[in-house]
Order: structure tokens, then C-alpha cells, then sequence
């Protein structure tokens, strides 16, 4: 399988192929957070302000193979976006499957008039950092804090 043999969608159904997909790829991101129920896919697609990006595997019978959130918003300094949940099935992992999600999602926040795009990513996912960087993503000197509610 090559890069040319992956379809990037965007999800605009949510249907029992894509919940069974999510079921598959979520334990391989979070071993924290549960697989989301078809009603939280449901609300992501709904919402104005962000894409579920999938990407279909053309030689297994158009198999979800991964998937990408991208969220946009507008804060008082401009419209940004953010990416999170890049997942690609471990079975396929480093045949350019992620590298196809981010860039389409790069081009969606562009066209969305986006002026920045940031995600974060754990330092030992050490292959997701090389290809963020190969992208043109830059490491920024800056501390996540995280509130739980």
C-alpha cells in the first residue's frame, strides 16, 4: 500500500462502520479515554467549528484506517485551529497515511482562513514528531497546562 491507496474524507455520517472504526483506532491513541459513542461522533460532525477527517484504506475494501479532528475558532487575535486525535491503525503506520490527514487538514484550515495551526504531541511518539516537523510544523517554546474538571 502506497499514500495513493488512502482516501482522505471528511465525515459528514455517522454510521456503525465509522463508530467500529473508532472503537479500533481510539485504544491505539489513549489507553485513558473510551472509544466515543456514535452521539459524541454525531456532535463532532455537527459542529460548525471543526472536521473529522478519515482516511480509507483502497486495497482493504476502503477499511478507516485513521482519523483527524480539526477544530477552528476565533479568538481576539485571529482565526486559528487546532489538531488533535491523529490516529492511524498500527497496521499501516509509516506508509504516509498521517502525513496525507495533516496536510489535508492544513488545507481545510487555510481555506477556512485560518492564520495559525497547532497541535501537541507526547515526546515519545517520537515517528508522529519527525513527521509534524518534516510537514513544516515548528516546536514552540510554551508549557501545556492542563485543568480537569
Amino acid at each position: 500500500m502506497s499514500e495513493d491507496d488512502v482516501r482522505i474524507e471528511v465525515v459528514t455520517t455517522v454510521d456503525d462502520e465509522l463508530v467500529a472504526a473508532f472503537q479500533l483506532l481510539i485504544p491505539q491513541l489513549s489507553s485513558s479515554n473510551p472509544p466515543p459513542p456514535a452521539t459524541d461522533l454525531q456532535a463532532i460532525v455537527d459542529a460548525p467549528d471543526s472536521v473529522l477527517l478519515i482516511a480509507r484504506d483502497e486495497r482493504d475494501q476502503d477499511r478507516i484506517v485513521g482519523s483527524l479532528t480539526l477544530a477552528m475558532f476565533r479568538i481576539p487575535t485571529g482565526y486559528r485551529a487546532w489538531i488533535e486525535d491523529v490516529v492511524v491503525d498500527t497496521a499501516v503506520r509509516g506508509r504516509g497515511i498521517g502525513d496525507k490527514l495533516n496536510r489535508v487538514a492544513l488545507d481545510h484550515a487555510r481555506d477556512a482562513g485560518a492564520t495559525t495551526v497547532d497541535l501537541t504531541s507526547r515526546p515519545s511518539r517520537e515517528a508522529a514528531n519527525r513527521l509534524y516537523q518534516r510537514i513544516g510544523f515548528e516546536q514552540r517554546e510554551t508549557n501545556v497546562y492542563r485543568f480537569k474538571l
